[in-house]
This record gives C-alpha cells, sequence and structure tokens, in this order.
C-alpha cells in the first residue's frame, strides 16, 4: 500500500511520532501514544520566550499547560486537536482551514513531525507531508530481523534537503493547512514558516535551491501555487542548482557507518573530547540516537550519572512506560532532537555508550535532575566529567521541592531533629572498623556506625575453617586489626563531625543472617578529612551497593565510590594480590602456666608499651602488648577499688558502691589508648599486678584523686605509696564517694620509739692479711699501702745503721721481750719480757696461738709447724736485715706469708 507520495511517507497510519520509514526508527503505535499522555496535575519543564524556543537555566517554576503560556516564544498557536481529525480529501476550490502547530522533527525533505501544546502532558503529534513535491529518500537500516535485507543508502541531495529545513524549522512555530487526507491517515498540505501564509513557503524554497522535484503528473493549470512550483523548478534547472547541478549528486550520499566494531577503542580514541553530532531520535529522558558529525556514525548515547523513567515492551509488543517517562522524553526531545549539539563519550562499559551532551543552552543531565524527571545512577556517576557533586546538588534541590519523581520522598533524616542531624562528638571506643562510641556534649554516649561502607569479613570457606577454634574477628580476619588500628588512632580521644545520614531500622534473625538493631549511620569527619573514604582509599573496607531507588546511603557516596576504585586500581588492603598478613596473638588471660613465663619477661622490661583492649572494672583491665603480641589481664597495684556485680557460685554478688562511677572514669580515661604498665607480680590465677601511666598520669593515683579508690597496704612497698597517701588525705577529710561513711579512729597515744638511724656504710679498699679461727681477719688499708711501705724501709734502714742495744728502752704499757730457750728453768720454750714497771725482766709462758699473736712482737719462736729451714732461719736470724739466707721452696713460701703477717703486727 503505497501512496503516490515519495518514500518519505510509507507509512502505517498509526504511525504518529517521529520514525520516518526512511530513518530506520521503531513505530510508535497510537495506543502507546495514548497510553503515555498521561494527564498530571502539574507541569514538566519551564518554558520562556526565546527564538530558539527553551531556556536550560531557567529556575522559575514551570507553568501549566495551557494557551496563556506558548510554546518557544510563539503566542497562543491553535490547537491540532481542535481540527477534525476525520476530514476528508478537500479540493483546491474550497477554503482550508489554517492550523498551527510547532516543528518537532524533520523526518526528510518533504515530510515533518508537528505538534500541538501541551497540556498536563505531552501534546498530540501530526505527521504534514508537503504538497506537489518530492524530495529524496533518507538512508535507512536493514531490519535486524531479515540477516539477507541490505542497508537503503541516502539518495542523491536527501540529506542536504532534509538539513536544509531541520535548520529552519526544528522549534520553530508553522502553519499549514490539510488539503489531502487519504484513506489511510496520510495528510498533505502547504507549510509556512510563521503564524500565517504571508511566512516562507517550505516547498517553494526546497524547489528553487535545487533539493525537490515537482509533481508534474497531478498539477491543475487553474492552481497558481502549483504553477508557480513548476515555474520555479525550471528556473532552478537553469541555474544549475542542487540536484540539477552536474555530477549527478554522488557526493552528497552519505557513507553510514550503524555498527561500531569496537565500541570501547572507539570512544578512548576520542580522548573525551566534544564531537559534533544531531540527535536523530530520542528513545528515552536519557538514551538518545546521535549521529556524529562528519564521519556519520550512528550511535546510542547514554546520559552519563542519570537515568529517566523507561518504556518497558510487553510480551504483545506494545510498550508500557512508567511514571514520568512519557513527560521525562517529550522533556528530552524539546530540548534536544534534531538539535546540533557536542557530545563527550566518557567511557563504555558493555558496549554501552556514556556521555554528556553539551548544548548552547546548558546541560540536559543536570536539568533533567533538577525538573524531577530522572535520578542518579551509581555505577556510571564516576565517569561524570562535570562532577558527581554537581549532579548530587541537581537531585537534591528536586528532592526538596518534591517535584515528578520525588512527589512521594521523604527524606531519611525526616524524623530527626535539627540538633540531633549534626554534632561534635569525642570518640571514647572504635568498634572493629565500622563503628565508633561517641561520648555527646550531655555526657551520653552513642554509637555511631559509618555510612555505606563494609568492613573486612570471611567468606566463603574461611568462615567454617576451624570450628574449634575460638574465633576473634579482630585478630583472624584478614585487614580488620590493621582497619581497627587506622581508626584508633586517628580518633580516639578526639572530636569528630557527626554528620547523621539514615536511620536503618531493626531487623530480625534470617535463616543466614544475624538480628541487627537500630543503627545510625553518619558520615564521620575529623579535620575536613572524611573517615570512611580514608578507610576505603586505603583498602580497609569495601563499599555496600545499593538498589537504584534506595537513598538510605552515605551523603558522599560518589566519593566513596571513587576512592574504592583507586584502592582497586592500585591493589591496596584487601584489594591486594599480595599475602593477606596474620596477627598471632597469644591470649594469656587466666593462664597461669603461660602467665608464669611471661612474668620475668615483662618484669626485666621496665615501662612496657600496652594498649587498653577492655576494661572490665574501675582497676581491672585487659591489654594488649605489641612487643609480645599476647593479651593479659592486668590489675592495678597500690588500691582498693570498688567492684562491681559478678557471678558467684553463691549466685550473683552486689557491686559495692561507685563501682560504676570507678569503671566510667577508667574508661574513658584509657581505653584504647597507648599506656605504658610496669609490671610487678602476678596472682595465682595468672592476673598481673602492676602500675599503669597514660600520658605521664598513673591510673592509681588518679582513682584515689577522685575518690573512687583506697590506698591498699601493699603499696608501703612501692615508690608511689607516699603519692597515693598524699592524694587520699584530701578524699578522706572531705569524706568524698568512697569515703563517705569513714569514721576516724581515736587517737591512741603512741610512745615514740627512737628511731634507729640507718647505717651508712663506708666501704674501702682493703688488702686482707690474715683470718683467724674466731671469724675474724686482718686487713690493710690499700691507700696508705704506699705511705706504710715508705715509712717500713726509712725504718729498717735506720735500725739497721743504729741497731739499738737490748732492753735499753721500754715505753711505759709496753714490755719487750726475747726468747728464751726450752731448757732454761725446765720450762717450755717461751719469752723473757721486761717489765718496765718492775724493772727487770720476766719469764712468761706462752702457747703456740698467743706466740703469733698481733701483740707477738719481733723474734718470735718459730712454731713447730713451720719448716725446718724456717725454724733455723727464724732462731739464728738477729733482725729482718738477714732474711737473705737460702731455704727451700716451701720454707720460701711459709716466710712469705709470715713477712706479711709481721707487717700487719708491726701496723697494729
Amino acid at each position: 500500500m503505497l501512496s503516490m507520495a515519495g518514500p518519505c511517507e510509507r507509512r502505517c497510519n498509526t504511525m504518529l511520532t517521529c520514525r520516518s520509514s526512511c530513518t530506520g526508527r521503531r513505530p510508535f503505535n497510537s495506543s502507546t501514544r495514548s497510553t503515555s499522555r498521561s494527564v498530571h496535575s502539574r507541569s514538566f519543564c519551564p518554558w520562556t520566550r526565546k527564538s530558539n524556543g527553551f531556556d536550560f537555566n531557567s529556575r522559575s517554576s514551570p507553568p501549566a499547560y495551557s494557551p496563556a503560556h506558548p510554546l518557544n516564544g510563539v503566542s497562543q498557536p491553535a490547537d491540532m486537536a481542535s481540527v477534525s481529525a476525520q476530514a476528508q480529501a478537500t479540493s483546491p476550490a474550497q477554503s482550508v482551514p489554517l492550523q498551527r502547530g510547532i516543528v518537532k522533527m524533520v523526518l526528510s525533505g518533504c515530510a515533518i513531525i508537528v505538534r500541538g501544546q501541551p497540556r498536563g502532558g505531552p501534546p498530540p503529534e501530526r505527521q504534514i507531508n508537503l504538497s506537489n513535491i518530492r524530495a529524496g529518500a533518507m538512508a535507512r537500516r536493514a531490519a535486524q530481523s531479515q540477516p539477507d535485507a541490505k542497508d537503503t543508502p541516502d539518495e542523491p541531495w536527501a540529506f542536504q534537503a532534509r538539513e536544509f529545513l531541520r535548520k529552519k524549522l526544528i522549534g520553530k512555530e508553522v502553519c499549514f493547512n490539510v488539503e489531502i487526507k487519504t484513506a489511510l491517515g496520510r495528510e498533505y498540505g502547504m507549510v509556512y514558516l510563521g503564524r500565517d501564509t504571508t511566512g516562507e513557503n517550505l516547498a517553494e524554497s526546497l524547489v528553487n535551491e535545487g533539493l525537490a522535484t515537482v509533481r508534474r503528473e497531478g498539477i491543475r493549470g487553474n492552481n497558481p501555487d502549483q504553477v508557480r512550483l513548476c515555474e520555479m523548478e525550471d528556473q532552478s534547472k537553469a541555474s544549475r542548482k542542487g540536484m540539477w547541478s552536474e555530477g549527478g549528486g554522488a557526493h552528497t550520499i552519505r557513507d553510514m557507518k550503524y555498527v561500531i566494531e569496537n565500541p570501547r577503542h572507539f570512544v578512548d580514541a576520542m580522548h573525551q573530547k566534544p564531537v559534533n553530532a544531531i540527535i536523530e531520535h530520542v528513545r528515552d529522558g536519557s538514551v538518545v540516537r546521535a549521529l556524529l558529525l562528519p564521519d556519520h556514525y550512528l550511535v546510542t548515547i547514554m546520559l552519563s550519572g542519570v537515568k529517566c523513567p523507561s518504556f518497558k515492551r510487553e510480551p504483545d509488543g506494545l510498550e508500557t512506560p512508567e511514571a514520568y517517562a512519557a513527560e521525562a522524553k517529550f522533556f528530552t526531545e524539546s530540548r534536544l532532537l534534531q538539535r546540533d549539539v557536542q557530545i563527550i563519550m566518557e567511557s563504555c562499559p558493555n558496549q554501552i555508550i556514556l556521555g554528556t551532551i553539551m548544548h548552547p543552552n546548558g546541560n540536559i543531565t543536570e536539568l533533567l535532575l533538577k525538573e524531577g524527571f530522572a535520578r542518579c545512577v551509581d555505577w556510571s556517576m564516576a565517569v561524570y566529567t562535570g562532577g558527581a557533586e554537581q549532579l548530587r546538588a541537581a537531585e537534591k534541590s528536586a528532592k526538596e521541592r518534591r517535584v515528578r519523581i520525588w512527589k512521594d520522598y521523604v527524606a531519611p533524616t525526616a524524623n530527626i531533629d535539627l540538633k540531633d542531624r549534626q554534632f561534635v562528638a569525642k570518640v571514647m571506643q572504635v568498634i572493629n572498623a565500622d563503628a565508633i562510641v561517641v561520648k555527646m556534649n550531655s555526657g551520653e554516649n552513642k554509637t555511631v556506625h559509618l555510612s555505606s561502607i563494609r568492613p573486612p569479613r570471611i567468606e566463603g570457606e574461611e568462615k567454617n575453617k576451624d570450628k574449634d577454634k575460638r574465633f576473634r574477628p579482630l585478630y583472624d580476619i584478614p585487614y580488620m586489626f590493621e582497619a581497627r588500628e587506622f581508626m584508633r588512632k586517628k580518633l580516639i580521644g578526639k572530636k569528630v563531625n557527626v554528620t547523621v545520614d539514615y536511620i536503618r531500622a531493626a531487623t530480625g534473625a534470617g535463616e543466614t543472617t544475624p538480628a541487627f538493631s537500630e543503627r545510625t549511620c553518619a558520615t564521620v569527619s575529623i579535620g575536613g578529612i572524611n573517615i570512611a573514604e580514608a578507610l576505603v582509599s586505603k583498602g580497609l573496607a569495601t563499599i555496600i551497593r545499593y538498589r537504584q531507588d534506595d537513598d538510605q546511603r552515605s551523603s558522599h557516596y560518589d566519593e566513596l565510590l571513587a576512592a574504592e576504585a583507586r584502592a582497586i586500581k592500585n591493589g591496596k588492603g584487601l584489594h591486594s594480590k599480595k599475602e593477606v598478613p596474620i596477627h598471632r596473638v597469644a591470649d594469656i588471660s587466666g593462664e597461669t602456666q603461660k602467665a608464669k613465663q611471661f612474668l620475668p619477661f615483662l618484669q626485666r622490661a621496665g615501662r612496657s608499651e600496652a594498649v587498653v583492649e577492655y576494661v572490665f572494672s574501675g582497676s581491672r583491665l585487659k591489654l594488649y602488648m605489641p612487643k609480645e603480641t599476647c593479651l593479659i589481664t592486668f590489675l592495678l597495684a597500690g588500691i582498693d577499688c570498688p567492684r562491681g556485680s559478678r557471678n558467684t557460685p553463691g549466685g550473683v554478688q552486689t557491686a559495692d558502691p561507685f563501682s560504676n562511677d570507678a569503671l566510667v572514669f577508667t574508661r574513658d580515661l584509657v581505653l584504647q589508648r597507648e599506656v605504658e604498665v610496669e609490671v610487678e607480680s602476678m596472682d595465682k590465677a595468672g592476673n598481673f599486678i602492676g602500675w599503669l601511666h597514660i600520658e605521664g598520669v598513673n591510673l592509681s593515683v588518679a582513682l584515689v584523686e577522685s575518690a573512687l579508690s583506697k590506698v591498699h597496704f601493699t603499696a608501703e612497698r612501692s615508690s608511689y605509696y607516699k603519692t597515693l597517701v598524699t592524694a587520699e588525705e584530701p578524699c578522706r577529710e572531705r569524706k568524698e564517694k568512697v569515703w563517705a561513711n569513714y569514721e576516724e579512729k581515736p587517737v591512741e597515744e603512741v610512745v615514740q620509739m627512737k628511731e634507729e638511724k640507718e647505717r651508712v656504710a663506708n666501704y674501702k679498699a682493703a688488702y686482707v692479711t690474715e683470718i683467724s679461727d674466731s671469724m675474724h681477719f686482718y686487713a690493710q688499708d690499700v691507700e696508705t699501702g704506699a705511705q706504710l711501705e715508705s715509712l717500713m724501709e726509712t725504718m729498717r734502714a735506720e735500725i739497721a745503721a743504729q741497731p739499738p742495744v737490748e732492753g735499753s728502752h721500754a715505753p711505759v704499757g709496753e714490755t719487750s721481750a726475747s726468747p728464751r730457750s726450752p731448757t732454761e728453768n725446765g720450762t717450755e720454750p717461751g719469752w723473757r719480757r721486761w717489765s718496765p714497771r718492775r724493772k727487770s725482766m720476766c719469764s712468761t709462758s706462752t702457747t703456740e696461738t698467743e706466740r703469733w699473736s698481733p701483740r707477738s712482737v719481733w723474734p718470735p719462736c718459730p712454731p713447730p709447724s713451720a719448716p725446718e729451714s724456717c725454724r733455723r732461719r727464724l732462731r739464728n736470724t738477729p733482725s729482718p736485715s738477714s732474711r737473705s739466707l737460702r731455704m727451700t721452696t716451701s720454707g720460701r713460701r711459709w716466710w712469705t706469708a709470715w713477712c706479711v703477717t709481721s707487717r700487719t703486727r708491726s701496723a697494729c
């Protein structure tokens, strides 16, 4: 069923939109059109008076669809719906009513699509074929369902004719009359540029430029318009314009390229530079088909970072539009269809070309978001050249105004007070690697989870490995310890800015998932650094992927995605191909035998570095020792701290007063902080006892100063005892907390004992010369040894020079003695002594021990134990100067020892 019109007019009467048979576009039937034109109470695009029809950057509220608000700067065109669609073919003699509309699309050099005034939705459309002329058919791609079919190329001068009309008409108001309407619904008429027939006649312009031919077979001589067309064609032939020029027009046939072999390589070759293009078709609000110039590539472009509602094809072939799909499509068509634009091709994932379409009047991507026709998509936002922040800001604006697809939108934080959405708090604890405990200004502790990130975890076979082994997530999950340490060192004890993004409701336990309580998820930053982003960039956490309609996500979700992409590219942390780090940490808490092995090392180490992992009570903590890579239970020495409630064989024992206060005090001061410990001893349960210091503060002293502990008597042996007592006295006097019920004992008279002064030892170097049987010894002062030797030498020299007369001098209180023979008076060998008081010699009997005592004087009688050579030597030696006689080796040894002893006796 072909009409006498050209190939551009071969179409079914149900085709009502821009899908010319010569362009290869898929049909859009009338039932689809009627479904898509759903009526909405709110308009969907702002209109302003512009020559080109639209102001992309308009921020004014969109007006309702009515003739009072003209389209494309044209005031009150007649609605085509007012014209009867059932008009029959009319003769030239009859008066033809004049109609107006906006040119939506130019199908070819002799066919256009005209739309009417939008009212509550996309407007009606009509295809108008120019009467009495014929232009060349546009190139057409073969149907994919027919493998043997071939693509149809352009006819000569067909593209130039189409371009001639496109540049004149797109977005402009035209007036037309329908001269002929066939039984199949095709309409033929005259089209004038402007509001009335005084405007440019398009058919005459085409013929005059040599871009169309006149159908002379049906021309009537009494029709002046037809006669004028024939005259203009003859003039064009004479002037050799357009298709009448020499050469036949082969150079005007385009080399159309419908298929790109390697789209990724094609996109990369463009280097994200703007490419001139014409938008040939709009599939939906965010997907278009563009003709790239000058190489004539026909490609499908998806807008980066956004997605509009689309049309779903049903099994029966009909298309069902999603909410606002038709409106979004019209919004894009009215601004881009068959306009000259520039396209930046940004990426090509899965053979889909992502790009940004730049129009002189603005960016359609951001405008779609701002007007509520599209939503951001995470997987393509990263490649958007304008930056994800611009898209998020535009989407946020639409959400706040609740326009179009966001009309029922409720913000995740809508039920949260403004003061609770953003606050400053102090970090008290880091829980694994995705949550922290902060202390509010009110003193309340609150758990905050980092938005949109997932900490390291074990999956698959590793999760079921070593079931009998006690599972410790912090040390057994790869990179969990590194992530926790990163957050601990960055945040603990510091103030951070918390911005609540959403609150996740509590969930019940499933077959494979545990139950979760309500969670407050927020963005935590310190010094302008997003902690979640820093974690992800180091490969210590991953990003949670959400459904497209799930708005419960981080307010900086795009930055998190970009950080994860960098971590994957650089192979950091969880994305590294290296072996995962293993932390072998021995937990010796409560294991007495292991604790005994560690005790000597910890005692000798003095002050050791540690990290407080947990606080059981005010004086009982669990420490991680980095150097020893072990966990120990540590008890504070020197204090008696209130104990909390605990389970005992007899039942639950109630807590002591102020035990919770002591727990909170210790936890706030040292939990997850780096401290120094001095281990002194260990109890029978394997718990280490000692002193803990944090930033120069002794925790035991701090507890006593806060009246949360008392000094224990065991502290008396410590060097910190005086400090503890000094800290305790003011609290006891004020009767604070643990001293609230304290009563002083009556003072008893105490007899002051004379305190014995501690003996101060004055050590001197000495040379031991003799040891007696009664545990006494004799020694010479080493310091005066040189003086003594000098003195002895002087005395020996003087005595040798002037030997004294025997018995000539004896000072008072002293006696002189000389040996007597054994046979004298029949007595034993002994001494004859001179007594100064008696003025005479007296005999005395001495034992061998007495003869060799320090009181003896020279020369003694040698004892029987002395060697014979020495005995003979002593008997016959009148003075020490003649000790050079020869003697045996044993005698020489004995003589040396005796000489040393004699010096000692002389010194005494």
